[in-house]
């Protein structure tokens, strides 16, 4: 597997309706996450989903998945994000990539084709399997949950 620094290439297909929008591509040169554009102007209203289509399919290498985050800044501004976060886009799936945006906020948002509307960071993908036992082992949380170790 690649160093994390290391980029590894995941092929992009363009879609007809996505001519001309920018490919996914990182801001700034540290940052994890790359911004996806839209490929429809919309309006979404408050309270409303929506799966806004990218205009592009892409096929991950094996061994790895695409997560689909919120924009810290639309959703700090305007109350855009998704319902799923993180969304996560497997290494089989070949369909288009559409983020699925919720209005948390008070007033309508519009979206114009090519906005910024998410980010997606790219993961490596650990599978695991499950051992069905009888007992495990103790640990001082025990079965303490939902707010059990803060004060």
């Amino acid at each position: 597997m690649p160093s994390p620094l290391t980029p590894i290439e995941i092929q992009l297909k363009r879609l007809p309706h996505g001519d001309g929008l920018p490919v996914p591509a990182y801001a700034t040169a540290h940052a994890a996450g790359m911004d996806v554009v839209s490929a429809e102007a919309l309006v979404l209203a408050p309270g409303g989903r929506h799966a806004v289509p990218t205009g592009f399919a892409m096929a991950i290498p094996e061994g790895y998945e695409v997560q689909v985050r919120p924009r810290s800044g639309l959703a700090l501004k305007h109350g855009i994000s998704l319902p799923n976060t993180p969304g996560t886009i497997d290494a089989d799936y070949r369909g288009e990539l559409k983020i699925i945006l919720i209005n948390l906020g008070d007033a309508p948002f519009p979206i114009a084709r090519g906005d910024r509307i998410a980010q997606l960071v790219v993961a490596p993908v650990q599978l695991a399997s499950f051992a069905e036992v009888d007992s495990l082992d103790d640990t001082v949380r025990g079965e303490g949950g939902f707010g059990s170790t803060g004060v």
